[in-house]
């Protein structure tokens, strides 16, 4: 049986390249960055070779980069370090309703602790209107958050819109840029932004490494407490095999970005094209053209997208109904909730996700597999015969 990954949006394997850069670190290379002597220091200067990578890919300084365990803790150490920082100033907040889990977790913490916070509503696309930002904006506003791009339906934000609003009101702007960082640009200052997350297994890196992006004039503090590692903002040992791969995996997505993606979204379009065309019923979620690359997000109306995903993988076919993060949870998703998808669709979409290993052999296999799974599906679905008649 084939065997086709299309679920990189939850994670992507790991590049050869990357993992050969993290082997001496898993072996040889044993030091503690925080030691002094001579291992110490080989292990220390591979940090830091890593944290130019990954700041290169950011347009930023080295120093504005602070290691984490993934993207789930840059994103409670963006949102509650300035929570924190900045309380004196003010306990209002603003994000969006479409955040991942991570974010929006974060903020309902905050929430118990006196903190008030305004979720923005998306159209039908899932697009935060920055017109909304601003009329949601108080005297006491401290942090906005919206996501570069959402991890569900693939809709890039207006970020650079909103950075503008946020700018002229003195406010700190955060982004999650977990699903974009290595395959759109991610440069802060076109961003505008203050903070930015990502995540390592996102663009072909290893998996419990991430990045915080820090502007130097932002005010942050540790949400940890242990010792001074990164700048003080995050301690505990550096995972150094980690960051190694990290800063490998930027310093590729650096080199190669461009065309590894325009390869990808075409791919993304045939796959789009085909299922659309083949299966009736079903429809496009997210934007049409302000999308992720590799993102496709479809509706398929009077089947579960459970049972697709799980007919899929009887075929070899990988695919996911939505956010890996949410998968243990049987409620609809929130993100097509917010976007207003009619009730008895909720359960009916399907997350293709395409990554740099695919090819176009494999893409068409897995439309052969989705329009015969799909067909048996519907095959048994009552509400499928009465929508025929």
């Amino acid at each position: 049986m084939r065997r086709v990954y299309l679920d990189n949006a939850s994670t992507t394997p790991l590049l050869a390249k990357v993992l050969d850069a993290m082997l001496p670190f898993l072996s040889s290379a044993y030091g503690n960055p925080s030691s002094i002597h001579w291992m110490g220091r080989q292990a220390r200067k591979a940090v830091e070779d890593s944290r130019d990578k990954v700041a290169a890919l950011l347009g930023s300084r080295a120093s504005e980069v602070v290691f984490t365990s993934g993207g789930t803790e840059a994103d409670n150490l963006a949102i509650k370090g300035t929570a924190y920082a900045m309380r004196h100033k003010g306990k209002h907040m603003i994000s969006s309703a479409v955040e991942h889990h991570a974010v929006l977790n974060a903020f309902r913490n905050l929430e118990q602790e006196g903190f008030e916070v305004t979720y923005l509503p998306v159209d039908r696309a899932g697009m935060v209107d920055p017109g909304s930002v601003e009329k949601s904006m108080r005297s006491d506003t401290i942090l906005i958050s919206i996501m570069h791009a959402n991890n569900e339906v693939g809709t890039i934000q207006p970020i650079e819109q909103i950075a503008e609003v946020a700018q002229e009101r003195d406010i700190c702007f955060h982004t999650d840029a977990v699903q974009t960082f290595g395959h759109i640009p991610t440069l802060v200052d076109e961003l505008g932004v203050d903070l930015l997350s990502a995540s390592a297994h996102k663009l072909y890196g290893p998996k419990g490494v991430g990045a915080l992006y820090v502007r130097r004039t932002t005010k942050i503090r540790p949400i940890l407490h242990g010792g001074g590692q990164e700048w003080g903002l995050r301690p505990s040992t550096e995972n150094v095999p980690g960051i190694v791969g990290f800063g490998k995996a930027s310093e590729i997505a650096s080199a190669r970005m461009e065309k590894r993606e325009a390869g990808i979204r075409r791919l993304r379009d045939r796959l789009s094209r085909k299922l659309l065309g083949s299966i009736e019923c079903s429809y496009l979620n997210g934007h049409e053209k302000l999308r992720l690359p590799g993102n496709l997000n479809l509706t398929v109306r009077y089947v579960e997208g459970e049972s697709v995903v799980l007919g899929l993988d009887q075929h070899g076919v990988c695919v996911s109904t939505g956010s890996a993060c949410s998968a243990p949870n049987h409620d609809p998703s929130h993100v097509l909730r917010a976007m207003g998808l009619p009730p008895e669709d909720l359960h009916s979409s399907i997350r293709l996700s395409l990554g740099a290993q695919n090819t176009r052999a494999e893409i068409d296999y897995a439309i052969e597999a989705m329009v015969e799974v799909v067909g048996k599906l519907r095959a048994m679905s009552p509400l499928y015969e009465v929508a025929r008649r």
